[in-house]
């Protein structure tokens, strides 16, 4: 993407990539939430003033809306990807390992951007928290859908509940995210993940 013309505060005009802008404040709303997080933080992180980052993303909530599509294009795509995996025991345990493995990067800050930023949103008729939960519910129709296709495939029993599957891993999921980000190791998180898929319908 190409850099983007702004104002900087002595009025000389400067650039900068959105992309990396993006990046910048993604990092901050991951490590601070949605309300945790100021337009001076935002603005100290990406290196603009505020009319330029009004210019360039509009207010904190359209910036918000930008870092989570960019955030479920990039680290969180594993969850979409898992989803292409041959057998619903994969698909579970692709998604597992991701959130593990996004949770204890040490480039990242610890957790899940999308868990921490519905838990910073306690109000329930907050605008993002609806929104954020519009997500999780999306997340967990899609993963419904893939485990009702494992059962006409005769890859899960019969007489599984694929929607309580959906919630079941996306449980053990937030869950994690939420370790990670009090402090929780990775092989913690791994024996997690293994105490998990041994209640895996056979």
């Amino acid at each position: 993407m190409k850099p983007e013309k702004t104002t900087a505060a002595m009025g000389r005009p400067r650039e900068f990539n959105i992309d990396d802008a993006l990046d910048r404040a993604m990092h901050v709303f991951w490590r601070k939430g949605y309300l945790g997080t100021s337009l001076s933080d935002l603005t100290e992180a990406i290196g603009i003033n505020r009319p330029s980052l009004y210019a360039a993303f509009g207010n904190k909530e359209s910036l918000f809306r930008k870092v989570l599509e960019r955030y479920a294009e990039g680290p969180s795509v594993y969850l979409r990807e898992a989803l292409k995996e041959p057998t619903a025991r994969a698909v579970a345990e692709r998604m597992m390992h991701g959130v593990v493995d996004l949770g204890t990067d040490s480039r990242n800050p610890p957790g899940c951007l999308w868990v921490h930023g519905t838990l910073s949103c306690g109000d329930p008729t907050d605008p993002m928290r609806q929104e954020l939960s519009a997500y999780r519910a999306s997340s967990e129709t899609a993963l419904r859908q893939r485990f009702e296709q494992a059962i006409s495939e005769g890859d899960l029993p019969a007489d599984s509940d694929p929607a309580a599957l959906a919630r079941f891993v996306l449980t053990i999921n937030c869950g994690m995210s939420v370790l990670a980000a009090t402090g929780a190791t990775r092989a913690e998180l791994l024996r997690v993940v293994e105490t998990a898929l041994q209640a895996w319908p056979e």
